[in-house]
C-alpha cells in the first residue's frame, strides 16, 4: 500500500478541517511548500493537495501555491478543490500535477469527467466524498442522492485513474478510518485503485487497510498531530 500524504490549503495555509467543516479549522504551517518538502525527503512517493477555497467557492484560489509545491517537492502531486472546467483542469495540469481530483464535477457534470478522462488518461481521481453513504458535494456542504458505490462504479467505467473515498464523517476525527466500505468499494471497481481517505489515527489503521486489499491512503492529521511519522507510516504500509 501506498501511503499519500496531505496538505490542505485554507487562506494560503496549510490546515486540517473536521468533518469538512471550516469552522473546525486548525493550522498547522504558514508555507505549505515547506511541509511538501518535508513530506518528499521522507519518503512520500505522491503528496495530495486540497485547495479548500477553491473547493468551497468552486474555482482554484491557491493556484500560485499549488504550483509551487509541484515544483519544488521533487514528487508527484495529485490535486484537487475546485477543479469543475475544463480549462481549470489544464491549468492544474500545466501547473504540474500528476493528476487531477474532480468531486463535485462528478455529480453535476458527469460528460465533463468523462471527457477529462479521456483527455487525460491515467490523470483523472474521482473523489467519492460520502456521507452515511451518499455523495457529498460543493466542499462537502451538499448532500446529494447518489449512492458512493454507484458513483464509484461509474467513475471506473469512465477511465479514472483510481478512486478517492472519503468518509466525511471521519475525516479529520482520528477515529479509525472507514475499513469495510473502502474494501468493498476497491471490491467493486476491480483494478481501479481504491484510494483510503479520512480517519487514519495510527499504524494499526493502516495495517488493517492494507491487509482489506486497498492500495493506497491518505494519511492527514495523524501526521501533524505526530501520532506517528512518514517514515513509520511508509514502512507499515510496505510489511516491513
Amino acid at each position: 500500500m501506498i501511503v499519500i500524504p496531505a496538505i490542505d490549503l485554507l487562506g494560503g495555509k496549510a490546515v486540517r478541517l473536521r468533518e469538512g467543516k471550516r469552522e473546525q479549522v486548525t493550522v498547522y504551517h504558514e508555507r505549505p511548500w515547506e511541509v511538501a518538502a518535508r513530506f518528499a525527503r521522507e519518503g512520500a512517493e505522491l503528496i495530495h493537495v486540497v485547495d479548500l477555497d477553491g473547493a468551497f467557492a468552486g474555482g482554484r484560489c491557491h493556484s500560485d501555491i499549488v504550483s509551487r509545491i509541484a515544483r519544488d517537492c521533487g514528487v508527484p502531486v495529485q490535486v484537487g478543490g475546485g477543479l469543475r472546467e475544463i480549462p481549470a483542469i489544464q491549468a492544474a495540469i500545466d501547473a504540474g500535477a500528476r493528476y487531477v481530483v474532480l468531486g463535485t464535477a462528478a455529480v453535476k457534470t458527469p460528460e465533463l469527467v468523462r471527457q477529462a478522462c479521456a483527455t487525460w488518461p491515467g490523470q483523472v481521481v474521482v473523489a467519492v466524498d460520502a456521507k452515511d453513504g451518499r455523495v457529498a458535494v460543493e466542499g462537502w456542504e451538499e448532500i446529494s442522492n447518489l449512492d458512493a458505490m454507484d458513483l464509484a462504479v461509474q467513475a471506473a467505467e469512465w477511465g479514472a485513474a483510481s478512486i478517492l473515498y472519503t468518509d466525511v464523517l471521519r475525516d479529520g476525527t482520528r477515529s479509525g478510518p472507514n475499513v469495510a466500505m473502502t474494501a468493498k468499494m476497491q471490491r467493486l471497481v476491480g483494478s481501479v485503485p481504491v484510494i483510503a481517505s479520512g480517519g487514519v489515527s495510527s499504524l494499526e489503521d493502516l495495517t488493517a487497510l492494507a491487509q482489506s486489499g486497498v492500495a493506497r491512503c491518505v494519511v492527514g492529521r495523524a501526521l501533524y498531530d505526530g501520532r506517528f511519522t512518514l517514515p513509520e507510516a511508509v514502512a507499515v504500509a510496505r510489511g516491513t
